[in-house]
């Protein structure tokens, strides 16, 4: 009796869990470039009570065991690129891709995004590119973005491939030697999520993979943002499952609580 006690409580804290990173999810329906995440499971020790074994040509061809139950053992996001939403401001970017923006965070540590709302930081250097917390975004070579103060960024155009330059009065393209740069890992989810739209990176995510190395090249969208990949009517269903895992794992614990208290009223 005791075992289906303790096994039905892992169910509950497992199920609790999963509804912890369900709402999470629908929590960030709306934030810019959010990665759902999702539950991985894994059963518990198991007391093997018969073993299969085969003696003198006879036997039994099966275990007989039994679990303890369920733990989480992992939350994977899942990086598929959201929609995007055109917005025409100059200074958001898309990444039509699985690449990543590099901002330098606190402590001079490099962060990694792919929220492309930017912002324009005046500094004593001149016009920075920052993300709206103002931690500077990073060109190609892990260098800050820095704009002349006289420059007219409303003219600001960023190709494809991330190279920066405006249009003059007279309507010529001038180059202005840097592009924002863009990223990728050997193992995206290895990545550490620590608020604010940012990862760290970790050992387990591998050697950074430049975009120019890449074969399959990410791209950029100037004027548009990518929106949270959530899908509501998906994460309900889930939320629903979840919450009918979590009360059939309650009923086991109480069918098996009536059952130890008609055992104990046996000799009355």
């Amino acid at each position: 009796m005791m075992r289906a006690l303790w096994t039905a409580g892992t169910g509950m804290t497992a199920q609790q869990f999963n509804v912890d990173v369900i709402s999470n999810n629908l929590a960030n329906v709306n934030t810019t470039a959010y990665k759902k995440e999702r539950v991985e499971f894994k059963d518990l020790l198991y007391e093997t009570l018969s073993r299969a074994y085969i003696l003198e040509g006879r036997g039994v061809p099966v275990n007989l065991q039994v679990g303890h139950g369920a733990v989480p053992a992992a939350v994977v996001k899942n990086f598929a690129t959201g929609s995007f939403e055109r917005t025409d401001n100059p200074f958001d970017f898309a990444i039509d891709g699985n690449g990543f923006f590099c901002v330098l965070g606190p402590n001079d540590e490099v962060l990694y995004t792919r929220d492309g709302s930017f912002k324009i930081s005046v500094t004593n250097q001149g016009k920075m590119l920052t993300t709206s917390d103002g931690y500077p975004v990073l060109d190609e070579y892990g260098l800050e973005i820095i704009f002349d103060y006289d420059l007219d960024l409303s003219k600001l155009n960023v190709s494809e491939d991330g190279e920066l330059s405006y249009t003059d009065e007279d309507g010529v393209v001038i180059s202005l030697g840097q592009r924002i740069g863009i990223v990728d890992f050997e193992n995206r989810n290895g990545l550490e999520s620590v608020g604010k739209n940012l990862y760290a990176r970790t050992a387990a995510c591998g050697e950074i993979i430049y975009n120019e190395d890449l074969t399959d090249k990410s791209t950029l969208r100037q004027g548009y943002l990518e929106t949270s990949n959530v899908q509501v009517v998906e994460e309900m269903v889930k939320l629903i499952v979840a919450q009918r895992a979590y009360e059939l794992n309650s009923k086991a614990i109480q069918s098996s609580d009536e059952m130890i208290s008609m055992a104990n009223n046996l000799k009355r």
